[in-house]
């Protein structure tokens, strides 16, 4: 019993930190209540400031990937717990964040500025639209198992761990990874667009896209026929002015996983 304690403890603790980290992330890139933030004043030579910032996005891209595949999964659990292989997961992700935001250098150039006040106020709204998009797409995946709280509650109560049944809640039928697009809307959707924020917004798109091969590829490993058909239907990332019309079973439902993990 003690030892499922233990597990509990850890992962409320990775879940917490992710939280923290979640919060510190929407003032980072807006640039508000907290001590770094993506824009600001250069303080060192460009070719050395850019070198640090694409340097730490790569970090947190390899964390982030590597990690979440099977064959990385099937060696890690040899050594960590299967419960807790997703909130150390989880509290990986967060620190290799948490250092993102605490040596990243600000470059100082300003792309453009957008000054009409009624086009300001739309992209405010639309970036924090897409904060709000990617915490309840979350929820409707199954928010408390992609952080890895599911996992060490279950082993508490002493009974077995069972993937959830996945099924396309609204924003799925729009878009294959809406979670994904809140976090476009957020890092693109702002008045003014510096060189750092230009760097940031531009290698985690380059992240995203790459990032999503990957996992639809494990998708398909997973759900085989069901997941191509879903693939063939919706759109990735941009949803379509015109819907297709599908010769779909109307009580059909499609398994989808959640993003890259």
């Amino acid at each position: 019993m003690l030892k499922r304690l233990l597990f509990l403890t850890y992962g409320v603790i990775a879940y917490t930190t992710f939280l923290g980290t979640f919060l510190y992330a929407i003032a980072f890139v807006g640039g508000a209540f907290v001590p770094t933030a993506l824009d600001g004043p250069a303080t060192e030579p460009m070719a050395t400031a850019l070198a640090i910032d694409l340097g730490l996005l790569a970090l947190f891209a390899a964390q982030h990937s590597i990690m979440a595949r099977r064959w990385f999964k099937a060696w890690w659990t040899q050594y960590v717990p299967p419960v807790i292989e997703r909130s150390t997961y989880v509290l990986c992700a967060s620190a290799a964040l948490l250092l993102l935001f605490w040596q990243w250098r600000p470059l100082g150039v300003e792309i453009w500025t957008v000054e009409h006040a009624v086009a300001r106020v739309a992209l405010l709204v639309l970036c924090a639209f897409g904060w709000l998009q990617v915490l309840v797409t979350t929820f409707l995946i199954d928010h408390f198992d992609l952080f890895g709280l599911r996992q060490v509650w279950l082993n508490l109560l002493g009974r077995p761990y069972s993937r959830r049944q996945f099924v396309t809640p609204a924003p799925y039928r729009v878009v294959r990874h809406p979670l994904y697009l809140g976090f476009l809307l957020a890092f693109w959707m702002t008045p003014t667009m510096t060189l750092a924020h230009l760097v940031f917004a531009g290698a985690t798109t380059a992240y995203i896209v790459l990032a999503i091969g990957f996992e639809e590829r494990d998708l398909v490993h997973e759900h085989g026929r069901a997941y191509q058909d879903y693939r063939r239907r919706v759109p990735m990332l941009l949803p379509r002015l015109v819907r297709r019309r599908e010769n779909v079973e109307p009580s059909a439902t499609v398994s989808v996983s959640a993003p890259v993990r």
